[in-house]
């Protein structure tokens, strides 16, 4: 009478070297798991993104390239609202994530090659709208607002728009702003460093107050 095979005989039979190998290839398994644990782990620390910041001669802080910039498009585009870009970005760019422009947008009215600048509203008119006024932070159409330009609620690209004047001095009069409150008369941009009686005279009747 045959009787059958006792499974722990046969486990105690097994080649040592073949137990030992099998042993090696499970703490192999286990370490290459605990590594891809640990890696994990450490991405998760310190993979957040940094932003670094630089303040402006104004004293304000402006985001390093490649932080991005928040831009609210709002007019006749196919879906209005807040939306993040990379800094150098264009308005076709800020147009293209807001879904195109609408069917009955004034496309004409809108420069699209303007870069766009953090905190701005660029409103895409209407065919045959009339020309709305941009308020603070607004640029209708993608442009600069027409008429003479509000220096209370001007914002540094309106302002570096102007002739004569560039990043530098938009800064200090933005800087003027805010240390000084609100301008009570155009001729305030005299006490601005680097506004001369000239500039001044060739500014008056571009800005009011």
């Amino acid at each position: 009478m045959t009787t059958a095979p006792n499974p722990d005989t046969a486990v105690a039979r097994l080649d040592p070297r073949r137990r030992l190998g099998v042993g090696a290839i499970i703490v192999l398994v286990l370490a290459a798991f605990a590594v891809t644990v640990g890696i994990g782990i450490f991405r998760g620390a310190t993979g957040a993104e940094t932003v670094t910041t630089s303040p402006t001669p104004s004293g304000r802080v402006s985001a390093a390239p490649g932080a991005g910039v928040y831009v609210h498009v709002a007019g006749a585009v196919r879906a209005a609202g807040l939306y993040r870009l990379e800094v150098g970005d264009r308005v076709a760019d800020a147009i293209a994530r807001a879904g195109g422009f609408a069917e009955d947008a004034a496309r004409d009215g809108v420069n699209l090659a303007r870069e766009v600048t953090d905190g701005e509203q660029i409103v895409v008119p209407v065919v045959g709208a009339e020309p709305a006024t941009a308020g603070p932070g607004a640029t209708v159409g993608g442009g600069a607002a027409s008429g003479p330009l509000d220096l209370n609620t001007a914002t540094r690209e309106q302002l570096d728009a102007l002739p004569r004047i560039g990043p530098a001095l938009a800064d200090r009069i933005l800087a003027w702003r805010e240390q000084n409150g609100r301008f009570t008369s155009v001729d305030d941009l005299g006490s601005v460093p680097g506004i001369g009686d000239k500039m001044l005279a060739s500014l008056r009747d571009l800005v009011r107050v």
